[in-house]
């Protein structure tokens, strides 16, 4: 379900600074769990660094001891960032958690009984306030059918319609 961005590939290659700002969020319709499963993924310095502009206390999301206490800060932050309107209607993302995956964060969300998908509306503004150049890679799948968006900052509203005849 979860596909990389080359961008997150070139940080091997390129150590810890790396050459562009991009969050990738998935969202997938499962029809037979009647959901909406969404993953988040920041690069962590970048997103560790923002945090610890809105926080006062120790951010560390890479810190196993710590985990517990760094949740209610990802959801938060995220929540804040990310909204999703379907068919129409404001939706809640319910934060299930997080993990590292090779440089970045991994946050995942899910949205319960949601039958039908015919048109998402996202809004995302993840790490805007932190990097003026960030941008965010968006797919949303439905029925097997795949759609995506880049979102460049200031631009945070994509929409991906399902089901239309051309």
């Amino acid at each position: 379900m979860f596909k990389w961005f080359f961008a997150f590939a070139l940080t091997g290659f390129l150590g810890s600074h790396h050459p562009i700002f991009v969050s990738v969020t998935e969202i997938e319709h499962n029809i037979a769990e009647k959901t909406l499963e969404i993953s988040c993924k920041i690069f962590t310095d970048d997103f560790e660094t923002t945090l610890r502009k809105k926080h006062n206390g120790k951010i560390d999301l890479l810190d196993a001891k710590v985990k517990t206490s760094m949740n209610p800060i990802v959801n938060d932050y995220i929540q804040k960032h990310l909204k999703l309107v379907v068919n129409g209607k404001p939706v809640a993302l319910q934060f299930l958690g997080f993990e590292q995956q090779e440089e970045g964060i991994v946050s995942f969300y899910e949205v319960k009984n949601i039958i039908q998908v015919k048109k998402v509306e996202v809004i995302n503004d993840l790490l805007y306030e932190y990097l003026p150049q960030q941008m965010e890679i968006m797919h949303v799948t439905v029925n097997g059918e795949r759609k995506s968006s880049r979102l460049n900052n200031p631009d945070s509203k994509a929409e991906f319609t399902f089901g239309a005849k051309p």
